[in-house]
């Protein structure tokens, strides 16, 4: 697995911590691929794109 490896204590915990990832997955993470935006602000950047 690519990370730490953590123990939970119960199911609450665990699906926070996923919740914790997908949030920053999609709205911190930063590529540069994408001009340097994360992917929410790249697939809006997209969005307004094409419907200019």
């Amino acid at each position: 697995f690519y990370g730490q490896e953590h123990k939970y204590k119960d199911l609450n915990e665990l699906e926070q911590a996923i919740h914790n990832y997908i949030d920053y997955y999609n709205n911190v993470r930063i590529k540069t691929g994408r001009k340097n935006m994360t992917p929410i602000e790249y697939w809006n950047h997209v969005l307004t794109t094409l419907t200019a």
